[in-house]
């Protein structure tokens, strides 16, 4: 079974250097870091995490997620390192096109684009993104990315980017690009991924809830003429139960995505990824 692991927040209690070493020492499959680049202090956006609605303080404790795992893949060698998400429309896709490229090549193929629309209204806002359109800014974005990352000179012309030729190197180390994975539940999300993404990332959904999304995901995939077995599931923040993760794996997910709780000192830290290795991965 392919089993990952997120950094918790706060993000910056442990080095993520540390956690990434630990966590490939330990065999896990991947090391996740997710983003929000700060929480407004006042919104009526509603949580999706809570039947309250109310964001968790937590929420404004994230790390960048570029340096993160940069700092990651310079103590590691064969983990996979993922963003669990990052919000596309926050980003302008010139600058997401070089860190995503750069940080591929330099860890040699390992990166995994995990990616967002977001939920806070607010936050998009003020990062200049339009919340209301915030997927068809999303698709833009990655179809922009892919021109750079697979072009000498290359150029985009749509609603909200536009930009003449230009050259954007390095150019990743996987071929034509790293993995572009959706997060989210919206109710076309597999169509996305069909149309122009190559993997799922969900959260909140059960083993039987994934057994049937899988078998819907494979079947747009053969409609339209794409090899289901290339399209990843990635089930993000889930607790380290072996039988649950069994059963995701069994429903159709590609790899299962473990969160760690908070600890404040790297000898917590790696005692907690040790306990969870032995419970998941022996």
């Amino acid at each position: 079974m392919n089993i990952g692991i997120s950094v918790p927040l706060p993000a910056y209690h442990v080095d993520v250097a540390f956690m990434a070493r630990k966590a490939e020492e330990l065999g896990f499959e991947s090391f996740w870091c997710a983003e929000h680049p700060f929480i407004p202090v006042r919104t009526t956006s509603r949580f999706p995490g809570s039947e309250d609605g109310v964001i968790p303080e937590s929420y404004s404790h994230f790390v960048d997620p570029f340096v993160a795992l940069a700092r990651a893949s310079g103590v590691t060698t064969r983990v996979k390192l993922g963003t669990g998400i990052v919000l596309v429309p926050e980003r302008n896709p010139l600058l997401l096109a070089k860190e995503v490229s750069t940080l591929d090549l330099f860890s040699g193929g390992r990166f995994l684009f995990g990616i967002g629309a977001g939920w806070l209204r607010e936050e998009t806002q003020i990062m200049g993104g339009d919340f209301d359109h915030r997927w068809a800014q999303v698709r833009e974005s990655v179809l922009a990315m892919k021109e750079l990352w697979t072009k000498p000179a290359a150029e985009f012309h749509g609603t909200y980017y536009d930009f003449p030729p230009v050259k954007s190197f390095p150019k990743p180390a996987q071929k034509p690009h790293p993995p572009v994975i959706l997060g989210g539940a919206a109710g076309n999300v597999l169509e996305r991924i069909v149309a122009w993404a190559d993997g799922w990332l969900p959260n909140r959904i059960t083993p039987e809830q994934l057994r049937e999304r899988r078998a819907t995901l494979d079947r747009l995939a053969k409609d339209a003429g794409r090899d289901p077995s290339a399209i990843t599931i990635s089930v993000h923040g889930q607790p380290a139960d072996r039988d649950l993760i069994r059963r995701l794996h069994d429903a159709g997910a590609t790899r299962v995505i473990v969160r760690p709780p908070t600890v404040k000192t790297e000898s917590e830290m790696g005692t907690e990824l040790t306990r969870i290795a032995e419970t998941v991965l022996r």
